[in-house]
Parts: C-alpha cells; sequence; structure tokens
C-alpha cells in the first residue's frame, strides 16, 4: 500500500526513542521528509543518521524541552523553516512519575500539565493554522490506554492525559472540515524504555536485579493482555505512519489501540 506520505512533511516530538522513535522510523520508511526533537543533541544526531538509513528524505535534529512553552516556539519555527512546512505534527512527551491517586501533589500537578497539556496545545495552535489554510494537515497524540481505563500508579498520567485527549476530541470537529485529522495512538504495554523504566524501580522494592525485575514486569503484563505478551515498538509505529497518512483521512478524532486487546470496553 503506498501510503502517499513521500512528499510530506513530518515533526516527531520525541523522536529520539520509544514511541516516538517507532512512528519516526515508519514514516522514513514511507520516504517522509522528518524533522525529530529531544533534549540531547548526540542523540538526535544518531536518529537522524538511522531515519536516513531508512529511507526518509532528509531528517533534521532539533533540541527541544517540552517543559518550556518558548521552546515549543522554537521547535515549530526550526522545523517549519528546515522542511518549508509541517504537514504532520506528533505530539509526544516523556511520562510522568507513577503514584497513586491520594499521592499526587501539587507541584507534580502543575509541573506535568505543562508537559502534557500546555506545551503539546501551544506548539499545535502554531501550526495548525497552516496546515488548515492548505487544507491538509495530521496531529498525532502519543497517548495511553489510561485514558479510557485508569492504570494502577499511573494517576498523574490518567488524570493529565484525559484533558489532551478532551482537547484533541473537542479541535477535531473544527478542524475537521478544513482537511485535518487528530487522533490519539494509544498503546498498551509496549517494551520501551518507560516499561524498562518501571522494572529499574521494582528492582529497587524487592532489591532483586534487573533483568528478574523486567522478566517479572513483562509477564505480569502479559496476563492482562489477550495476545499473551507485550507488544514491540515496531508494531505501533506503522500504525501512526497510516494515521499520517492519504488513506487515514476519513479517521479523525479517534483513539487507535495498539495493545493486544487489553482494553476491554467496548467504547
Amino acid at each position: 500500500m503506498n501510503l502517499g506520505l513521500k512528499n510530506r512533511r513530518a515533526l516527531v516530538m520525541g523522536g529520539t526513542k520509544g514511541l516516538g522513535r517507532s512512528i519516526a522510523d515508519a514514516l522514513a520508511e514511507e520516504g517522509a521528509t522528518i524533522a525529530i526533537s529531544g533534549r540531547d543533541q548526540s542523540r538526535l544526531d544518531e536518529a537522524t543518521a538511522a531515519l536516513k538509513q531508512k529511507g526518509a528524505a532528509s531528517a533534521t535534529g532539533i533540541v527541544a524541552d517540552v517543559a518550556s512553552g518558548e521552546a515549543m516556539d522554537h521547535l515549530a519555527e526550526t522545523a517549519t523553516k528546515a522542511m518549508g512546512g509541517v504537514d504532520i505534527l506528533v505530539l509526544n512527551h516523556g511520562g510522568p512519575p507513577q503514584c497513586t491517586a491520594s499521592e499526587m501533589k501539587e507541584a507534580d500537578l502543575i509541573k506535568w500539565f505543562q508537559h502534557i497539556v500546555v506545551s503539546p496545545i501551544r506548539i499545535a495552535n502554531r501550526l495548525l493554522p497552516a496546515m488548515r489554510e492548505r487544507g491538509w494537515g495530521r496531529i498525532i497524540v502519543v497517548g495511553s490506554t489510561g485514558m479510557q481505563q485508569p492504570i494502577p500508579n499511573l494517576a498523574l498520567s490518567n488524570t493529565l492525559r484525559a484533558s489532551i485527549w478532551a482537547w484533541l476530541k473537542t479541535l477535531s470537529g473544527e478542524v475537521a472540515p478544513d482537511g485535518v485529522t487528530m487522533n490519539v495512538l494509544a498503546p498498551g504495554t509496549i517494551l520501551t524504555g518507560r516499561t524498562k523504566e518501571s522494572a529499574g524501580a521494582l528492582a529497587l522494592r524487592k532489591n532483586i536485579s534487573f533483568e528478574d525485575a523486567l522478566a517479572e514486569r513483562v509477564a505480569e503484563a502479559a496476563k492482562q493482555i489477550p495476545a499473551g505478551r507485550v507488544g514491540m515498538p515496531d508494531e505501533y509505529g506503522p500504525m501512526g505512519a497510516f494515521l499520517a497518512s492519504e488513506k487515514a483521512g476519513y479517521i479523525t478524532g479517534s483513539m487507535i489501540r495498539v495493545d493486544g486487546g487489553r482494553i476491554r470496553g467496548m467504547v
């Protein structure tokens, strides 16, 4: 299937690793022009070189921290200048620390509201007008199944990601007549650095090796997944490429789950 991405320009936030990188890889394989952001220049250099090897028409790395609104302005401007415009925006960021709902602190809510809600909306607002004027655009939020079914011990993530989902659902109806689609791509348990981070915390709590903790974490997660296993990053990114494509022009305001069937609800 030709996804029609060869002449499209994509900005993938947090594109050096994890789920953002998996989408960037899939876009590169379709020949898209790509800019990625991250906080470490050396990682950006490594990632952009790899994206070119995978087939990206070009790849640019831009240092930007999602904690800063001004950095989002810089990212939008630099990506637009480097590629001549942005057709596809992938909103992605690191996740907040684990905690229960009763453990949430006001300072943490304020800090992570900037990361998860304010900065993504700010950069989308910078790039949306040009998409609407051109009559074509794609915005994809790297979300979480916690947006539909709260995940124990991830209360901060559950709370704040629900806000960005509500924003997307509202705005998608406003921009749909202009040829712009907006969707959430929600992963279940995917074997990324985030999963390994939780395994590291488990190792400390139980005083066991990281390898044993990771195996326990993966085995425990697999019990709750009808597919019987956790997912791999290269099973997530291709759906992002599809949602960014010409073929997905009639999909908007939706949450697409890549979770092995973990969420059992019908809505």
